[in-house]
């Protein structure tokens, strides 16, 4: 046979085979498990196809590529991150590249976040109207599946912060109805006994939650300023919790509260009223959730945070006079020292400048 032949008939034989893969590739494969990819914006189609193999969709990158330029389909894929089922046919992938069939929204709502931080970013995710992610949290069906007190005008607290992928053409109130079952899945049943233990409803548990999440930036202070804050509602004492004020004050991001602050007219305002807020003032994660529910042993009252987070707590209120006073001198002592090494390192970049040698400081 001359060697033309032979060479037409393996080509063809690949031709033929490539074919058949790309139909068949995949299916009857049982396992239907969602896997998430991502093509990046400006990847050519040889970058995407390797994409795919390393997340176990495709298992022959090469023959992948040769089957999509054979059939003419690896010149308009549609960039974004995918959800695609593992298991699914070249020709099931390949549609899926064509058409944007499977994009996803990726939305990160990061434990502390309160709804004007949800709602904007939903929104813009999305590409949907914040109207309407505003009326999804305000949506009177899904706030009666939260079980909130009546009165409660939104789903404020009860949005899980967590990663979301969303499909292309997902809706704003499918966006907060899958964030709040992911809120639903979180809370664990014994967490209703122990509420009932503590006297405690639900709603209150995760308002507590919400406080803690916002005041605490050392995790393993959760439980000791929950503890705190249990002690207070025990005695009948106000919280003064800065966070529930700048949640009154509508203030999205975290600043120093002022005295003048202290006077504003709200029911969230803990400085001047006793018990704890109508309602949550941010979306606490898992563990904020826990240390509500299961405080430290401890019998401190008060408590004042360091510069870098943490915290100093005391139990009487002549404890805590004295721990203001002695962070307020180790935030001095550490302002002078900044100040020393920034005027050093001045110094040290003018010298250099003039070709000295640097000062030599003591350590």
């Amino acid at each position: 046979m001359p060697n033309v032949i032979r060479t037409r008939l393996r080509v063809l034989t690949a031709v033929l085979g490539a074919l058949l893969i790309g139909a068949v590739a995949g299916c009857g494969n049982s396992d239907r498990e969602m896997v998430a990819v991502t093509i990046r914006m400006g990847a050519n189609f040889p970058e995407a196809a390797e994409s795919l193999a390393v997340h176990g969709l495709v298992r022959t990158p090469t023959l992948f590529r040769r089957y999509a330029s054979l059939t003419k389909r690896d010149r308009s894929i549609r960039y974004g991150r995918y959800i695609i089922p593992r298991g699914a046919s070249w020709n099931e992938i390949l549609t899926a590249l064509e058409q944007g069939r499977g994009i996803v929204k990726r939305v990160v709502v990061p434990e502390g976040w309160a709804l004007w931080d949800i709602v904007p970013t939903v929104a813009e995710s999305l590409a949907v109207p914040v109207d309407s992610v505003e009326a999804a949290v305000r949506d009177t069906a899904l706030l009666r599946r939260a079980a909130v007190p009546r009165g409660t005008r939104t789903l404020e607290g009860y949005l899980f912060p967590d990663t979301y992928d969303f499909p292309e053409g997902a809706t704003a109130r499918q966006a907060i109805e899958i964030m709040l079952q992911r809120f639903e899945r979180v809370w664990q049943p014994a967490w209703n006994d122990r509420a009932l233990e503590l006297k405690m409803t639900r709603h209150q548990v995760v308002t507590l939650a919400s406080i803690v999440e916002k005041e605490v930036r050392k995790g393993d202070e959760r439980p000791t300023v929950s503890a705190v804050y249990h002690n207070r509602l025990k005695r009948g004492q106000a919280l003064q919790a800065d966070p529930t004020v700048q949640f009154a004050l509508g203030r999205r991001r975290p600043g120093r509260v002022l005295y003048r602050d202290l006077r504003v007219e709200s029911p969230y305002n803990t400085y001047r009223r006793v018990g704890l807020p109508p309602g949550p003032i941010a979306s606490p994660g898992a563990a904020s959730i826990e240390a509500a529910l299961y405080p430290a042993d401890v019998k401190f009252m008060y408590f004042v945070a360091h510069p870098d987070g943490h915290h100093e707590f005391r139990n009487t209120y002549a404890e805590h006079l004295r721990a203001i006073e002695y962070v307020r001198s180790v935030a001095r002592q550490d302002s002078v020292e900044r100040r020393r090494r920034a005027a050093q390192a001045a110094i040290d970049s003018a010298t250099a400048a003039v070709g000295l040698p640097p000062r030599s400081t003591p350590p």
